[in-house]
């Protein structure tokens, strides 16, 4: 993890903390880096219950799990009620669970493709928000998203409504930053270039991939180990106290807004 494993940052320790698509790629990495700080996690997934389960026995003392489509209306709160109650309360919210499900031009998308992105990538980020603002409030804690580069590029080929739905959550985080600045909660974001994550193992060609990582100065693809600082900054109110609504670009040069 780059150092971060004995890097400890000591207003971390004993947090509550959801993590929504913990279970592989960056989300099981932001897992695992807050359970190395002493942190208490929930890790969310819904179909990868394997890698969850064997992310769980990294460390049972610290991760636990809740299963959910987050895609479909109200799961997304029912998840955040459950990792409350499991928990004691939530310090932190990371809304990270997101999707492609597939590369296509936008106006050859069905309706039922159209809701699935745009469910998946950004209601399921205000309804759990949502389900979690009372608890935040309590603890005055805070809330980290998961946006991408393709919320300010427009997405690379077929990839249109996954950028737009992304563009969606950069700007809640912008909204809901000031909403809540009066509840004590910060709201800021994560926003991931090229990162070699099953997401892309999955949706995006060898063609495609090697196009993006030639428009990289650092030259390659990031790795998940390699946004978990991000997060564990933003979280920290020692480290970014006095930060929200801002959006964390981690892409390797790729943009530089």
């Amino acid at each position: 993890m780059h150092g971060l494993e004995q890097t400890q940052i000591g207003d971390l320790k004993d947090t509550r903390v959801l993590v929504t698509g913990g279970s592989t790629g960056i989300g099981a990495a932001v897992v695992r880096a807050f359970a190395a700080q002493g942190a208490h996690v929930v890790a969310h997934f819904n179909e990868s219950e394997a890698a969850a389960q064997a992310l769980r026995a990294e460390s049972p003392e610290r991760i636990r799990l809740v299963q959910g489509d987050v895609s479909e209306p109200g799961e997304a709160s029912r998840v955040v009620k459950e990792a409350a109650q499991l928990l004691g309360g939530l310090d932190g919210l990371i809304n990270n669970a997101g999707a492609m499900l597939g590369r296509l031009a936008s106006i050859s998308a069905s309706d039922s493709h159209f809701e699935r992105v745009v469910n998946l990538n950004a209601r399921s980020v205000w309804e759990a928000t949502s389900a979690a603002h009372p608890f935040l409030k309590e603890s005055r804690g805070y809330v980290i998203n998961t946006s991408s580069v393709a919320a300010r590029t427009g997405g690379g080929a077929g990839a249109v409504l996954y950028a737009a739905s992304k563009s969606f959550v950069s700007s809640l985080t912008r909204g809901h930053a000031k909403e809540f600045v009066n509840d004590g909660i910060r709201v800021n974001a994560v926003a991931p270039g090229l990162i070699q994550t099953p997401f892309h193992d999955k949706y995006t060609p060898p063609e495609i991939w090697a196009s993006q990582t030639a428009t990289v100065p650092m030259g390659r693809e990031g790795l998940p180990e390699e946004c978990v600082g991000a997060f564990l900054f933003l979280a920290s109110p020692a480290m970014s106290g006095y930060i929200t609504g801002q959006i964390i670009e981690v892409n390797g040069g790729q943009l530089m807004p």
